[in-house]
């Protein structure tokens, strides 16, 4: 496989650059930012790396490389939506982490980008030193309808915003915390060939996360992930997983508490194994 780079395209966000990532038939837009140890982020369904701004910014400032590819369908991401499933999209990012030729990477996913990142310690322990999950869906079983419907809502800008609010609130944002913030940031044709794509992997496949250290960021208000399945999730795989309950945040949680996750994850990074644990 040949990957390589272009130069850069105009920065997205402060102190980050732009590069492209090519996989065969797809194109990767990769925000760059800081320098040390690589730390690569995977965002929530249908959701693009911006969401991550400020805990970006916070690693890189700790003195960690931090990459976010965009998701397939994303800014300058593109690749096909259509007949794919999970193991297409970790090979997204192991591709990333291959061209930046930097070792293993902790590899943070948030609420849909868990899986991947736990697909992708399956696939690529090579790639891997150790992952973060936040709010992370654990469960075997997928969301019940009523969650997705709401998630649906949410992502659709056709819909009124006080319904978009409503349904943002019941499924994102833990009570009191302003929901209106992710009013915008949707892209309701990556949430379809998300979805499709974990629905036809099984979540037996990504469950264990390979054999990574794992940190567990955890809501302590989430429909979605529930506390009972973290609990239930380091009871299966063992001492390799850590629990920390995130606090007054819900399953938006790196928008509700964007220091209280960059403080979690910078003290977990710094602890990690330079090379990753593969057994």
């Amino acid at each position: 496989m040949t990957v390589n780079t272009t130069a850069a395209i105009n920065n997205p966000s402060p102190l980050a650059a732009a590069h492209i990532v090519r996989r065969g038939d797809v194109t990767l837009e990769v925000l760059d930012q800081g320098s040390g140890p690589l730390v690569v982020m995977l965002p929530s369904l249908g959701r693009a790396a911006q969401d991550f701004d400020a805990i970006a910014a916070r690693m890189a400032t700790a003195g960690f490389r931090v990459l976010r590819p965009q998701p397939r369908g994303i800014g300058r991401s593109r690749g096909a939506m259509t007949g794919i499933d999970l193991h297409d999209l970790s090979n997204d990012i192991a591709a990333v982490i291959e061209e930046a030729d930097a070792g293993a990477a902790f590899v943070v996913g948030h609420a849909f980008g868990n899986r991947v990142s736990r697909l992708l310690a399956t696939d690529r322990p090579d790639l891997v030193r150790g992952i973060s999950l936040i709010a992370a869906n654990v469960g075997i079983a997928p969301s019940p309808p009523v969650v997705r419907e709401a998630i649906r809502k949410s992502a659709n800008p056709a819909l009124p915003d006080d319904e978009r609010i409503a349904a943002l609130q019941f499924a994102f944002f833990a009570p009191g915390n302003d929901a209106r913030s992710w009013l915008a940031g949707w892209h309701p044709d990556v949430l379809t060939m998300e979805r499709v794509a974990g629905d036809r992997t099984s979540r037996d496949e990504d469950y264990a996360g390979g054999t990574a250290p794992i940190l567990y960021l955890q809501p302590d208000h989430d429909p979605l992930a529930h506390a009972d399945d973290a609990i239930a999730f380091k009871q299966a795989i063992g001492d390799r997983v850590t629990i920390i309950t995130i606090p007054h945040a819900s399953h938006a949680a790196i928008a509700e508490q964007p220091d209280f996750i960059a403080d979690a994850l910078i003290d977990y990074a710094r602890r990690l194994p330079v090379q990753p644990q593969v057994v």
